[in-house]
């Protein structure tokens, strides 16, 4: 079961705020292979946003080879992604963050390091071992799926 929390006063869209948490639950082993999400439908009424909102963020998971959508079962998890391409899209998305890591002076050794507690973060079990602050809690709504 994962718990989602909307910011609507964020400046990140919300239908990439849905697919970063899915991922996320994903990760941390909250939302398992061949899971089922619920329908667009009910969980932009859960949520309180709107129906298209939550078809983009399924339609761009399933782009990005986290989600299949079946007729019978709805969005459901399922993982096939291309290692290789996987890997190709994280090579460019690191190289914006290195170079913007370089532009502020943090060098390899920080770097190293964080992705070393990035990935203790999701440990063996695949379970957070932290959690984040909340910033402004009374913006956020939060909904379990």
């Amino acid at each position: 079961m994962l718990y989602v929390e909307i910011d609507f006063n964020s400046d990140e869209a919300i239908y990439m705020q849905l697919r970063n948490q899915i991922i996320l639950g994903i990760a941390t082993s909250q939302l398992r292979e061949g899971e089922t999400l619920p329908s667009v439908r009910q969980l932009a009424e859960n949520i309180g946003i709107n129906m298209h909102t939550v078809n983009k963020a399924y339609a761009v998971l399933k782009q990005e080879g986290f989600l299949k959508l079946d007729r019978r079962r709805g969005a459901v998890i399922a993982l096939n992604i291309d290692k290789l391409r996987a890997l190709e899209q994280m090579k460019q998305d690191l190289k914006v963050l290195l170079a913007w890591g370089r532009c502020k002076h943090i060098d390899k050794e920080d770097v190293h390091k964080l992705i070393d507690d990035i990935y203790e973060e999701y440990g063996e079990s695949g379970t957070r071992t932290e959690d984040y602050e909340e910033v402004y809690p009374e913006d956020r709504e939060g909904l379990e799926i």
